[in-house]
């Protein structure tokens, strides 16, 4: 069991486990007391951690990190565990900003302010050991414990031992433009039910996004970047037919063959065994 500094035992990875078990008990259950669990304050304070710890430029707010750390850590995370407490929380529209990609053309970022990012990362602290319990072996990209070196390994051993020697690796253009919000919150539901943590995310989805002073709201989509590291990281690569790797990469398995995975590697003894 982890042990913080004082001895305590650590109540966020308590609470973890005892999700997963739960999750992994009883694969059909759906989960409708979470989002208390959201805005308690060492669930909170975790979330701010990773938050910290990634980094990353400022929201359309304008507050930072280090103006946060300035202006009190303790006093923030008041704000926001009463804001969510009382329902009064609501998502900023996210800053949205062009960076060039190394093969050429532009990518396009969303930044969420740094609020939202920090309660984004506490939903991910409470929903995603539930679903890390549907995850298959072979799934390692943004996962708990797990690295892309991890996957390499995995692969190295298929085309050493079972002579796998045929590679595709694929690639599905405008995967976070083109996202059905519908079917992800749709399948969202088959394993929770807390109706305030689903409205949480689809808020997220709908809170509209500014370009260049211009506030727009796409009707598909999520934004990449930021936003996209806690909720939304991309699936990665995977070994077909098991899940994409990543955060909630079950249910972006479950809608694979409606653009949901926006890369893959396939490996196979021949040509003619490589399909999808």
């Amino acid at each position: 069991m982890p042990i913080v500094a004082n001895d305590t035992p650590d109540k966020v990875r308590l609470l973890q486990r005892k999700l997963y078990r739960a999750a992994k008990r009883n694969r059909a259950r759906r989960f409708h007391a979470l989002y208390d669990k959201v805005y308690r304050r060492d669930v909170l304070e975790r979330a701010f951690e990773t938050v910290a710890r990634n980094g990353g430029a400022a929201g359309i707010d304008g507050q930072t990190i280090n103006g946060i750390r300035e202006q009190g850590v303790e006093a923030f995370l008041s704000v926001l565990e009463a804001e969510l407490r009382e329902g009064r929380y609501g998502p900023l529209p996210v800053r949205r900003v062009a960076i060039p990609k190394p093969t050429g053309g532009e990518r396009m970022l969303g930044i969420p302010a740094v609020r939202d990012r920090v309660v984004q990362a506490a939903v991910k602290v409470v929903i995603e050991p539930i679903f890390e319990s549907d995850f298959l072996d072979c799934s390692f990209g943004f996962r708990p414990r797990r690295s892309a070196r991890q996957a390499r390994e995995r692969g190295r051993m298929h085309v050493q031992r079972e002579r796998r020697h045929v590679v595709v690796d694929a690639d599905i253009e405008g995967f976070f433009d083109n996202l059905d919000r519908g079917i992800l919150m749709r399948l969202l539901r088959e394993r929770i039910s807390d109706r305030r943590v689903l409205a949480l995310i689809d808020r997220w989805l709908r809170a509209g996004v500014l370009v260049e002073g211009t506030l727009l709201h796409p009707e598909t989509g999520t934004p990449q970047g930021e936003r996209g590291r806690l909720l939304w990281p991309r699936s990665g690569r995977l070994e077909w037919p098991h899940p994409p790797s990543g955060f909630l990469s079950l249910l972006l398995y479950r809608i694979v063959r409606r653009r949901a995975v926006n890369s893959l590697v396939l490996l196979g003894a021949c040509c003619g065994r490589v399909r999808v």
